[in-house]
């Protein structure tokens, strides 16, 4: 059985498709580098991210297809679901074969999946956004924790960017080990590989927590509570890093 490894980028998973449709040798799985485990039956073909044949599907996409396709191939990649790369290149073959107007066909099973999972991609951005909590490390910085099921932190820092322009904060991806960085004195924000020992020791912001449970006490009733609904509207998997939820 051959099977391709990866670096696990989008670039890398550009040029995976390269070969996809150019190399002879197709692969029956494609995995993830960090994630492979060796297996004497699989004839292993690594594949190094390749400026050149990276940015000829980036640009085939784009120009042939739709930057929406190019988008929603961006959104699968975010997902990290095992076996994300197999949807994505077929995804990718039917939308050359159909162009811009692939997504219309939803009654195809594969692009129903395509859009049940970009769907939870976005919901997820959606909901982090509200969940969000910062906390003074320093002078003139703020840093919070995040582990979503999805690697969207790139899509939830603009936002963030915007909102607290005259701050500088971090957002840290602790579940993937990197954090979102926001400079106020340069306006602009990048991604980069961030441990939990790189982050200086967290000050317990006393006031800031109380304001934040004193808010969540005052906006609830009582007689309506609801935990069944609050659980599934703010999962219990995020409420450790929200500070109303912590005493």
């Amino acid at each position: 059985m051959t099977v391709y490894v990866y670096d696990g980028s989008f670039e890398g998973l550009l040029t995976v498709i390269y070969e996809v449709y150019y190399n002879k040798d197709k692969p029956e799985v494609v995995f993830k580098k960090e994630e492979y485990v060796h297996n004497f039956l699989h004839n292993v073909i690594e594949i190094s991210s390749d400026e050149n044949k990276w940015k000829k599907v980036y640009e085939a996409i784009k120009i042939k297809i739709s930057g929406a396709v190019l988008r929603n191939i961006y959104l699968l990649h975010l997902s990290e679901l095992k076996n994300i790369e197999r949807l994505i290149i077929e995804y990718t073959k039917l939308a050359f074969k159909i162009g811009k107007d692939v997504d219309l066909h939803m009654y195809n099973a594969m692009i129903f999946e395509v859009h049940k999972v970009i769907k939870k991609v976005e919901y997820e951005k959606h909901r982090v956004v509200g969940f969000v909590r910062f906390a003074s490390i320093g002078e003139s910085l703020f840093y919070s924790k995040i582990e979503p099921d999805h690697n969207i932190l790139e899509l939830i820092m603009p936002h963030f960017s915007q909102r607290f322009k005259e701050e500088n904060f971090i957002i840290h991806d602790i579940k993937r080990k990197i954090g979102g960085i926001y400079s106020k004195e340069k306006g602009k924000w990048h991604i980069h590989t961030l441990y939990l020992e790189d982050i200086p020791q967290i000050n317990n912001d006393e006031l800031y927590n109380k304001l934040w449970k004193e808010y969540f006490t005052s906006v609830s009733i009582k007689e309506r509570k609801n935990h069944r609904l609050q659980k599934r509207m703010m999962p219990k998997r995020y409420w450790k890093h929200m500070s109303e939820f912590n005493s």
